[in-house]
């Protein structure tokens, strides 16, 4: 039995709401993305391989989930605006510490806190959003969202582009700081959700409880979650410095220009399936990305013209990204109302938390094919698309369920 609590529209809040989350999303990515360009030049300051530094990648991605867990409960307890900005100053000060780091042992360090306060941000970002909006702004504002990602990594590839070799990686970290700015944004104009003022007046349940409830829906988040992240790591982190840069020997200009693009495509694969599902459901509009991204995946990997390679990396990331898209209002749909602070981020992270080796895999099978990039970035996209597939095809769907609706114990 489930009770249903309306909650009034606030259009300006709703619009303060989105931009924060927006905002909080593109600067989280932005600041993971510095390394990802700046991994060559961390591994010679510190005199260790590019298989090596990938450890601080995964233990980034490992270490979000606890992140989400810890930040999701003190949402779920003391509210989402609090919390969110708590996240921002905390992931903004591990980024610049990033540029003081004096050995790769104390960035190891370092990158893993990084990881913990970036682990908290989305799920609190998206739920803040999901339970504020109107029900009608929820597919194409889940996809402005999740090209937050992308538009991060943009961000990322501009400034080293144009400005890397001047600032060097310590600078680019140090840059990466200036999110902490957002916090004053969220501080003044951004209003507590008010789907979660709602359910914290209500009886409360434990978390347990909850979880043991859904323990068949966790599951198939984590998994479904897992080959999401396995998709989007497994088609960017590697793609630009080891593929173009390592590989074909593109210089820095020509690397940095692909990046843009196919963030570009990212940006507009987003919103154009994030809007879609609106209209024809979260599954199919995954499907449908899924089915783009096996059309590309040969030349993207393969292709020995510049031309085709970005052309495809373009369309690769419409897909990719559009699939995202539909990530962050399935999510917040598919979780119980009482730990939606929580749900949809520890879902997310655990199965970033699979999908953390991939940037060590990539590279290992690369070296195994005498420094061959394309063939582990082909196989992980493709066997990642094939699977969403069959998940979505056989998984739940909760399209435009009520925010404050909650299980009566």
């Amino acid at each position: 039995m489930s009770q249903t609590v309306s909650v009034p529209e606030d259009l300006s809040h709703a619009r303060s709401a989105i931009a924060a989350a927006f905002l909080g999303w593109t600067l989280d990515a932005f600041d993971f993305f510095i390394l990802i360009l700046t991994f060559d030049e961390v591994a010679k300051t510190f005199g260790v391989s590019i298989t090596a530094i990938t450890t601080a990648i995964t233990l980034t991605l490992a270490t979000r989930a606890v992140g989400a867990f810890i930040f999701g409960r003190l949402a779920d307890i003391y509210g989402r605006k609090p919390i969110l900005i708590l996240v921002i100053l905390l992931y903004a000060l591990f980024e610049a510490l990033s540029g003081f780091a004096w050995s790769f042992v104390s960035f190891l360090v370092i990158r893993t806190l990084f990881g913990i306060a970036m682990g908290g941000e989305w799920g609190i970002g998206s739920s803040l959003v999901m339970e504020t909006i109107p029900v009608r702004w929820r597919g194409w504002v889940s996809g402005l969202l999740q090209a937050g990602y992308p538009a991060g990594f943009l961000l990322a590839t501009a400034l080293f582009g144009f400005a890397g070799p001047a600032l060097g990686w310590r600078g680019m970290f140090f840059v990466g700081a200036t999110p902490a700015l957002l916090a004053i944004f969220v501080a003044i104009f951004v209003k507590e959700s008010p789907a979660y003022e709602i359910l914290h007046k209500g009886p409360k349940i434990s978390i347990s409880q909850v979880l043991a409830k859904n323990a068949k829906l966790v599951i198939y988040g984590v998994v479904m979650m897992a080959a999401f992240n396995f998709f989007s790591h497994g088609t960017q982190d590697l793609y630009l410095k080891a593929y173009l840069g390592k590989q074909l020997h593109l210089p820095p200009v020509q690397i940095a220009d692909a990046g843009i693009i196919f963030n570009i495509g990212a940006i507009a694969g987003g919103v154009l399936f994030g809007l879609l599902s609106q209209k024809i459901g979260r599954r199919r509009a995954i499907i449908l990305a899924c089915l783009l991204s096996l059309a590309a995946v040969y030349p993207w990997s393969h292709s020995a013209s510049y031309t085709i390679l970005v052309i495809s990396a373009f369309v690769m990331q419409v897909a990719v990204q559009g699939a995202w898209g539909v990530v962050p209002v399935h999510l917040n749909e598919l979780s119980p109302a009482e730990i939606r602070g929580t749900f949809p981020g520890f879902i997310y992270q655990l199965g970033n938390f699979i999908a953390s080796v991939n940037a060590p895999m990539q590279a290992a099978i690369a070296a195994s094919r005498g420094g061959d990039y394309g063939f582990p970035l082909m196989l992980v996209a493709g066997s990642v698309a094939v699977l969403l597939i069959l998940l979505m095809l056989f998984g739940p769907e909760a399209r435009n369920v009520p925010m404050a609706g909650r299980a009566v114990p």
